[in-house]
């Protein structure tokens, strides 16, 4: 069975919504197994752990949170055990403007740098390089992150079962 680890920042519980919505796509295909955790419970070993990894973090200064940050400078020591799996990313920001692409771009370099095969939400979503939303995810941004985290499910489930 394929693990996907979703892991989110949130301090105003607008990047968890989002999680949830992740986390119940991944849970819409059967055989993948997800686990939902705050960057504070994350453990190296709950990386390597899986297959599939999807990370969310509000925007801060147009880039990742410093929890979710600190999270990835933790993993240099597990750096190549984590190369080959699926990494995908999702953002909050306070602002229309306000930085999700380049918070997004920030989690996806660091899964490049692991040597991560990045996946972007599908089309059916938007096309991009993540899901993004602002304040707290409306309709579009739940199914956005739903079909997301159904993506990353299905790829794990595909290159690991």
């Amino acid at each position: 069975m394929s693990k996907v680890l979703v892991v989110y920042s949130s301090k105003s519980g607008n990047t968890r919504k989002l999680a949830e919505a992740v986390t119940s796509g991944v849970k819409e295909v059967a055989g993948v197994e997800c686990e939902l955790k705050g960057v504070s419970e994350v453990s190296n070993a709950d990386l390597v752990a899986a297959d599939g990894i999807i990370i969310g973090s509000p925007v801060y200064f147009g880039s990742m949170s410093a929890e979710v940050k600190e999270m990835f400078d933790k993993s240099v020591v597990i750096r190549r055990k984590l190369e080959g799996k699926i990494g995908a990313a999702f953002a909050t920001s306070g602002h229309h403007t306000g930085g999700k692409e380049t918070t997004i771009f920030s989690i996806l370099q660091a899964m490049l740098i692991h040597g991560m095969l990045i996946v972007g939400d599908p089309i059916s979503a938007g096309g991009h390089y993540g899901v993004a939303s602002v304040g707290s995810p409306d309709t579009d941004g739940i199914n956005s992150g739903k079909a997301l985290g159904k993506r990353v499910a299905e790829i794990a489930k595909r290159l690991f079962s």
